[in-house]
């Protein structure tokens, strides 16, 4: 920082005409500068060093000289700013304070610093000066933020070492007496300068110093930490600011001027000055130094705004304390072994990383879901004591990963805290590749592995048009992971592609999907807008690569994703409607295709037989916990590949209810051959009443002895956080809600209001409800796909109950976040509904569910 304030006694800009005096006469000073600038042995830090100390000692002598000739005592000449770090590039301006006691004749302390600052213009340096008393600093500082900023770096040069002591004494006082106030202020500088300078990490052309991430951050969180009230992460970011500077003074080397913009012209030679393979070289280097600034700046301005609160202080920090109203110390549960506190996600007390192999992906998950960051020292713990995922990974694994990258702009600062502690490429080695890996096409807003998140976070907001939410945010997180290899990116990524889905979990269909995604995520722009869509090849050639109308869904929807990630230039309404034009062709043609997901009732298994017939002769209701392995989930194209099973992800609740326990309910209330109304909304509100998350169901009616149908729900389960409740606490409130003496919704709500407090601020897109015409000849297919929260899939049964439709069969998919959904309903004569009034059903599903 520097000071900004002129000199009154003298001149701010270049010399005079006249009058001017001479440079210093025995012209060692500049001599031994040029000499030093052109020494190539000593690195960045050195020369910087030796730099600073050849200035001292020639400004020292300039002091001394023409104090005593003009018999001036009680002067003290101070470097500030960049100077007083002892950090001086070649073309660095210099910023310098001359004090005095305030006893000197006036125009003799002007003449002085006429003979200081001349000769630093003569040598063609820019200069940044100011003459004043210890008060004068001080009430300067206190007036302006800069000033401030700059005394905290106050080095005493020549003259009265006691006159700078006072200013050193006092500026490091009044800053942390005033930093509850003044931090506000700098943090807002920060922002402002990032609003328009963009963020280093991703710019072809950044500026080393005031770019976020660059030197003028780094140099703020120096002043943080100088406050006492909060310290920038250390690992790594002295290093990262050294390279910053090493790249700053190969940059002033290389052009002969004083900039801090690296721009493309100037990159291969400032490269090669620093020994560096090439420009890309430079640029990755570059970008994982401001990286580490960047993420140093946000835990560190987070923790100021933790400290300001803890105060009770009203700080102005816009956005540092993400808007969070919770008690201060208060824990709240997000997730098994992750709570928030003070506007954090932290691992719970009782989390054990070292036995959870999971726990760092729940806790991301949890974290960007709540719209909260993942704190520091949580993602350390777990870097250094969490034990590797097992490959392939387990299931649960794999859902947290799907539901990280589900929760849209809220992944991105997760995202980056994980790859920031090296978790990301810990956990995903083909990163490393594409890591702040430049791209020099202007269209470009984003580093590869950026553009890989960003692609993701779009399409978040486009998975309520595909079936398989999971496989379209997977793909979009993989899509350019070739370009860290030779040759076609989509050629090579579609190799990487399938070795990572393989390695997360995914069952060979699936994996065969995510990898035709990669390798044709630009089929569809190109072909759109470069071939002739009424010509049959075309639409022909492009069915034929896409295999299926799932698949199809699928890269339509990631095709937008890509292009909305990459830039503004890169999608229009234009090509929007001819991407749209050339996927209903390829769906036409594809449409004889046979749906090989469209599900039925099914056939029962022997348990749920088994627990129809003990339902109908007891009276129901019974329920069984099993032990389930995951199978792994599978797209529509490939046959079907025998995999091994996988490791149990929490339960299968199996719950058998006959007709007449229906809640307020005769059996003769439902048509013939439908369940028992109320059954679904009723169980599907008690598994939300204890917490737990339904990762998959199926609705099945039986009536296995003729006496009358009997409701079987098959759910597989799993606690949101603790262990799961006893089977005969279940049973008692599932009888409770049969019987209408336990009033689900109140309750519900009332949960809602307790935890309100906990603002999920993830910005889901709305939830999407459709008929499926042509899925069933008996029955009408609802689907629905929205956002999984407590107590969905009770607010769908009671709206299917409120429509009067009866469910005959329901299957529940939750990926990740979302919930993926198809119930087959009839009316109440059994029969599937008109198209009117399924449409008007799907309507009022989605209004409840809006």
């Amino acid at each position: 920082m520097t000071e900004s304030v002129e000199d009154p006694t003298g001149p701010a800009g270049a010399p005079s005409p006249g009058n001017e005096p001479a440079p210093d006469p025995d012209g060692g000073y500049p001599a031994a500068r040029l000499r030093l600038l052109h020494d190539e042995t000593p690195t960045g830090p050195d020369r910087r060093a030796a730099l600073a100390r050849l200035t001292d000692d020639w400004l020292a002598g300039l002091l001394a000289r023409h104090a005593t000739a003009a018999g001036l005592t009680g002067t003290a000449l101070v470097a500030v700013g960049g100077y007083g770090r002892g950090e001086l590039s070649p073309r660095s301006d210099l910023d310098l304070l001359l004090l005095h006691d305030g006893r000197a004749d006036a125009g003799a302390l002007a003449t002085l610093a006429d003979h200081l600052w001349y000769p630093v213009w003569d040598l063609g340096l820019a200069l940044d000066h100011s003459v004043r008393t210890p008060a004068q600093a001080r009430k300067a500082a206190r007036e302006d933020l800069k000033v401030q900023l700059g005394l905290l770096d106050a080095r005493h040069l020549a003259g009265d070492p006691d006159l700078t002591a006072a200013v050193r004494t006092a500026a490091y006082a009044d800053w942390r007496e005033s930093a509850p106030k003044r931090l506000p202020e700098l943090h807002d500088l920060c922002q402002e300068r990032a609003a328009r300078q963009g963020e280093l990490q991703y710019l072809l052309e950044p500026d080393l110093k005031e770019a976020r991430g660059g030197l003028r951050d780094a140099t703020a969180l120096r002043a943080v930490a100088a406050s006492w009230l909060a310290d920038a992460p250390r690992g790594g970011l002295e290093a990262a600011r050294a390279r910053l500077l090493d790249a700053r003074d190969a940059l002033h080397l290389t052009t002969g001027r004083a900039t801090d913009r690296l721009s493309l012209q100037e990159q291969d030679q400032v490269a090669t000055a620093l020994g560096m393979l090439d420009a890309d070289a430079l640029l990755r280097q570059t970008y994982e130094s401001a990286r580490t600034v960047s993420y140093a700046a946000d835990v560190t301005w987070r923790e100021v705004g933790r400290v300001l609160r803890a105060r009770s202080v009203k700080p102005t920090l816009r956005g540092l304390l993400h808007g969070r109203t919770a008690g201060k110390g208060e824990r709240s549960p997000l997730a098994e072994g992750v709570v928030e506190l003070d506007g954090e996600a932290v691992l719970a007390r009782t989390a054990r990383p070292e036995r959870d192999p999971v726990l760092v992906l729940r806790a991301a998950a949890a974290a960007a879901q709540a719209g909260l960051p993942l704190a520091t020292h949580s993602i350390r713990r777990c870097a250094t004591a969490g034990r590797p995922l097992p490959v392939p990974w387990p299931a649960e694994a794999r859902e947290q990963l799907v539901t990280l990258l589900g929760a849209g702009p809220h992944t991105v600062p997760v995202w980056e805290a994980l790859e920031a502690e090296g978790i990301i490429t810990k956990l995903l080695p083909d990163w490393e590749r594409v890591r702040c890996r430049p791209q020099r096409n202007p269209v470009h807003t984003w580093t590869v592995d950026r553009h890989l998140v960003e692609t993701a976070v779009r399409a978040a907001a486009l998975t309520r048009r595909v079936h398989r939410p999971d496989l379209l945010l997977i793909a979009a997180l993989l899509h350019d992971i070739g370009k860290g290899w030779p040759g076609d990116h989509s050629v090579a990524g579609e190799t990487i592609a399938r070795d990572v889905a393989a390695r997360l979990g995914f069952g060979a269909r699936d994996t065969t999907v995510i990898a035709t995604l990669v390798r044709h995520h630009l089929l569809l722009v190109e072909t759109a807008t470069r071939r002739d869509l009424d010509d049959p090849a075309t639409v022909g050639a492009v069915a034929e690569a896409v295999g299926s109308t799932r698949t199809l869904e699928l890269l339509h929807a990631l095709t937008e994703a890509d292009a909305l990630a990459t830039g503004p230039a890169a999608w229009s309404a234009w090509r929007g409607g001819l991407v749209a034009d050339l996927v209903k062709r390829v769906a036409a043609r594809l449409a004889g295709e046979p749906d090989t997901e469209a599900r039925g009732a099914g056939e029962p298994t022997a348990e749920q037989e088994r627990l129809a017939i003990e339902a109908r002769r007891t009276g129901g209701p019974v329920l069984a916990l099993h032990a389930r392995a995951e199978a792994p989930t599978e797209a529509d194209t490939g046959p079907q590949t025998p995999e091994p099973a996988q490791e149990p992800v929490g339960v299968e609740l199996l719950i058998a209810v006959p007709a007449h326990r229906a809640p307020g309910r005769r059996p003769s209330d439902s048509p013939a051959g439908a369940p028992p109304r109320g059954v679904l909304p009723a169980a599907a509100g008690v598994l939300a009443l204890h917490r737990l998350t339904v990762r998959a169901a199926d609705l099945l009616l039986l009536d296995p002895l003729d006496e009358g149908p009997v409701l079987v729900l098959s759910w597989r389960v799993a606690a949101e956080y603790g262990s799961l409740p006893q089977g005969d606490r279940l049973r008692a409130d599932l009888l409770r809600a049969l019987d209408g003496t336990l009033d689900i919704p109140a309750r519900l709500a009332e949960r809602e209001r307790a935890y309100a407090r906990r603002s999920r601020a993830v910005l889901a897109p709305p939830p999407r409800v459709t008929v499926a015409t042509g899925s069933s000849d008996t029955a009408t297919v609802i689907e629905v796909r929205a956002q999984d929260a407590h107590g969905l899939l009770h607010r769908i049964g009671r709206a299917l109950e409120a429509a009067g439709v009866a469910v005959r069969s329901a299957h529940i998919s939750t990926l990740g976040a979302n919930a993926v959904d198809a119930f087959y309903v009839t009316g109440q004569d059994g029969a599937p509904l008109t198209d009117a009034a399924a449409h008007e059903v799907a309507a009022a599903v989605e209004r409840a569910l809006g």
